[in-house]
């Protein structure tokens, strides 16, 4: 049981390095000024209501104090498949040695014999002892 429980989370935990590491986005932020305004991952950011008044001034002063700053974040493109014969035999042997060592570890307890195991004991129904009125002194 622990076995499979053992295996299921490192599985889990396998499948979500192999997740994270692929995965790429894109953080875009808004600023007015050198003040944030808005900073968005999976969705456009909102422009402050400053930029149609920048875009009518940019044309006379042509200097905007609005920016937009897209940082990309990549994740790995190409994962390296990598086969038990492309490791040195040095590497080989001691995988295959602690393998070995490791799941003979784990071996189980000898079954023992309880012979009294499913044995019920009889209902009692009178207590005869006092039912005689027989009592140690």
């Amino acid at each position: 049981m622990f076995k499979t429980i053992a295996h299921k989370i490192v599985s889990v935990t396998m499948a979500l390095t192999v997740l994270f590491s692929t995965l790429s986005f894109t953080v875009e932020k808004h600023f007015c000024g050198e003040f944030l305004i808005d900073s968005a991952i999976f969705s456009e950011v909102e422009k402050c209501a400053q930029e149609t008044f920048e875009l009518e001034q940019e044309a006379i002063t042509k200097k905007p104090c609005c920016k937009d700053v897209v940082d990309i974040i990549e994740g790995q493109d190409e994962l390296k498949n990598q086969s038990f014969d492309d490791l040195e035999f040095q590497q080989q042997l001691f995988l295959q040695a602690f393998a070995y060592s490791y799941i003979n570890l784990f071996e189980g307890l000898p079954q023992h014999v309880v012979p009294h195991k499913n044995y019920r004991p009889p209902n009692l129904v009178y207590d005869i002892q006092v039912l005689d009125e027989v009592y140690l002194i």
